[in-house]
């Protein structure tokens, strides 16, 4: 490839993850998203959540959102969870499970555990006849139409589409909540953010908390 098709390409999977959350906003179900941040935040628990793969991935940062804004989530690593760390569930808890085809057998695994343990579980995949959407409480379908590889194959927009309608629920549950800056600061002393924190810089550009 020359450098200009190289450039071209870049552009071109830019644009593609950019058009897949611009039309998340229009396919993401509102009804569900809803329950979703009223579930929790109405959880007196733990938030757990799973994936394998780059769903894994988009799940640890998700955990690390609900952290900051004080709802409290953890990642489990489904090899883990079927091998004892399943005892981490109980039953004032939520069990978010993050598959893109929906029936992923570790996480599937995981589910008679859920419900002996009384736990809710939300499901997140993009196909609503799996058997993880099937056997949730709440079921969130976030799907993308391709991805950007030339295989259709590699999870790169859908895990972004995922990622990105959490991070939605979570802002939104800042406000449900009423998350403070002060409350942001107790758990944030570190970085610049930290920094700004401390010093009294609280300026928030784009709304209130």
């Amino acid at each position: 490839m020359t450098e200009n098709e190289i450039e071209g390409e870049i552009a071109r999977v830019l644009d593609a993850e950019a058009e897949a959350l611009r039309k998340l906003k229009d396919d993401l179900p509102m009804p569900v998203v809803l329950s979703v941040v009223r579930e929790l935040a109405d959880c007196r628990g733990k938030i757990v959540l799973s994936g394998c793969g780059t769903s894994a991935m988009a799940a640890r940062k998700i955990a690390h959102t609900l952290n900051c804004i004080d709802r409290p989530a953890a990642f489990l690593p489904p090899s883990d969870a079927v091998h004892g760390g399943l005892g981490l569930l109980g039953a004032e808890d939520i069990l978010i499970l993050i598959s893109k085809g929906g029936n992923t057998s570790e996480l599937v695994s995981m589910i008679p555990a859920c419900r002996a343990r009384k736990a809710r579980l939300i499901g997140v995949s993009e196909n609503p006849e799996s058997e993880i959407a099937r056997r949730a409480d709440i079921f969130l379908p976030v799907r993308v139409e391709r991805e950007p590889c030339p295989f259709n194959m590699l999870a790169t927009a859908s895990a972004l589409a995922v990622i990105a309608a959490f991070d939605a629920i979570c802002i939104a549950l800042m406000l449900y909540t009423g998350y403070t800056r002060e409350q942001f600061r107790v758990i944030h002393p570190g970085g610049a953010v930290g920094e700004r924190l401390t010093k009294g810089d609280l300026t928030y550009e784009s709304g209130r908390l």
